[in-house]
C-alpha cells in the first residue's frame, strides 16, 4: 500500500540501476560522459553516479517527468533516435550485467535541493518501510531526516518513496563536502540526544536500510 498525501502535481523521478561488468566500468563511465547529451535532449537528467563505497561496478541516475505521457513520447522518441542507438545504446548494452529501474515521487514535504558546491560526494540511503506508506510513517521519517539536516553536517538533496518497483521503499539523497566530513558529522550526530530521540522514533517503522556513497560523473548536472 502506498497511501497518504503527495505533491500537487504529475511530476515523478525514474530511478535507474545499471550493474556494469566489472572490467567495463571505465569503458562505461566514458561512454556516459561523450554521449549523454544525445539523451538529455530528450528529457532532464537529474543526476549521474557511480558507486563508490556500499556497491561495486554499479552507476545510478534518476530522469524527471512531467507525467507518464511525457515518459511514454521520451522513450519512443529514443528508440527512434539512430545517433542514440548506434552511438551509445549499441555499443554500451554489451557492457551491462543488470538493469534495475523505478519509479518514484518526492515525499510531500521535501523539495529537489541541489549542493552548495560541486566537488563532494552524495549518499544515497534506501530504506525499506513498513507497509502503509508515508500516512504510516511519514512524520517520523521526516523528523528523523529533519534532525541530521540541523546538525548542519550534511545537505539533503532529495527525499523520494516508490511508486513502481518495491514498495515502502525511499530513497535519501545526501550531500557531504567529502567522505571524512561525512564521518565526522555522523559522530557528532551519535552523539546528538535529539537525533537519537528521532532515529529511535522512525525506526519503528523500518525493515532495512542500505548506503551507498556516490561519485557524479562529469556529465552530471548534481555534481
Amino acid at each position: 500500500l502506498a497511501t497518504g498525501p503527495r505533491q500537487n502535481n504529475s511530476i515523478f523521478y525514474e530511478i535507474r540501476t545499471y550493474d556494469i561488468k566489472p572490467s567495463k566500468m571505465k569503458e562505461f563511465v566514458e561512454m556516459v560522459n561523450k554521449y549523454v547529451h544525445l539523451r538529455t535532449a530528450h528529457s532532464e537528467l537529474v543526476g549521474f553516479w557511480s558507486a563508490e563505497l556500499g556497491a561495486m561496478n554499479k552507476v545510478v541516475h534518476v530522469w524527471k517527468y512531467d507525467n507518464f505521457a511525457h515518459r511514454t513520447a521520451v522513450r519512443h522518441a529514443l528508440a527512434n533516435d539512430k545517433d542514440w542507438q548506434g552511438k551509445f545504446i549499441s555499443p554500451a548494452l554489451p557492457l551491462i550485467e543488470k538493469q534495475h529501474n523505478e519509479v518514484a515521487y518526492l515525499v510531500p514535504w521535501c523539495q529537489l535541493g541541489k549542493p552548495p558546491k560541486e566537488g563532494g560526494v552524495y549518499e544515497w540511503v534506501t530504506f525499506q518501510m513498513k507497509p502503509g506508506g508515508p500516512a504510516l510513517w511519514g512524520e517520523a521519517f521526516r523528523a528523523a531526516i529533519n534532525a541530521h539536516v540541523n546538525t548542519g553536517y550534511t545537505k539533503l538533496i532529495g527525499v523520494f518513496h516508490t511508486e513502481y518497483g518495491l514498495l515502502n521503499t525511499v530513497h535519501v539523497i545526501w550531500w557531504n563536502e567529502s567522505p571524512d566530513h561525512r564521518a565526522a558529522g555522523r559522530h557528532s550526530a551519535h552523539e546528538d540526544a535529539r537525533v537519537v530521540a528521532a532515529v529511535r522514533d522512525s525506526v519503528r517503522f523500518l525493515e532495512s536500510q542500505q548506503n551507498v556513497l556516490l561519485i557524479p560523473l562529469q556529465c552530471s548536472p548534481l555534481k
